[in-house]
């Protein structure tokens, strides 16, 4: 049995995996739904907790004055003040809009980590670590393909 295959058994016989479609959230959709909706990228990353390959995303370059939205439910999650450029190939931010995300924590590789998913739908944005700039000291490193971004 390959490793990788054995942890996703791991994980889905512990109920590690999938919250996202467990939860109870304001924006609910069908599997079909969100399989019509999204790109087959969008779709793993998103509803299916993959990532994106870094360096790959737009926005990851994205300088502009505006708001990065859920592209599940468009609901806005993160100001461009708070964006900084990490180096890890993906679009990093200090700090969520209040009440915009939510929490969970994350198994997949057998180390902890925080996943960071939009509060509204449920969709998987990606990670917080604790290597970010002042004032919260927090880098969520996220998924472009699950942002769409809106010029002030």
């Amino acid at each position: 049995m390959k490793r990788r295959s054995f942890l996703a058994g791991l994980c889905a016989a512990t109920g590690l995996t999938d919250r996202a479609a467990a939860a109870p959230y304001e924006v609910t959709r069908s599997d079909a739904e969100w399989k019509a909706m999204l790109s087959d990228l969008e779709y793993r990353v998103m509803r299916k907790e993959g990532t994106e390959r870094a360096f790959t995303s737009p926005l990851n370059d994205e300088k502009r004055a505006g708001l990065f939205h859920c592209r599940g439910c468009d609901l806005a999650l993160y100001a461009s003040q708070t964006k900084f450029d990490s180096g890890t190939g993906w679009p990093s931010f200090y700090d969520a809009l209040p009440g915009a995300v939510a929490t969970s924590r994350d198994f997949k590789l057998l180390i902890p980590r925080t996943e960071v998913h939009c509060s509204r739908c449920g969709s998987h944005l990606g990670h917080i670590f604790n290597d970010g700039p002042k004032p919260t000291g927090k880098r969520h490193c996220i998924n472009g393909v699950s942002l769409v971004f809106r010029p002030a």
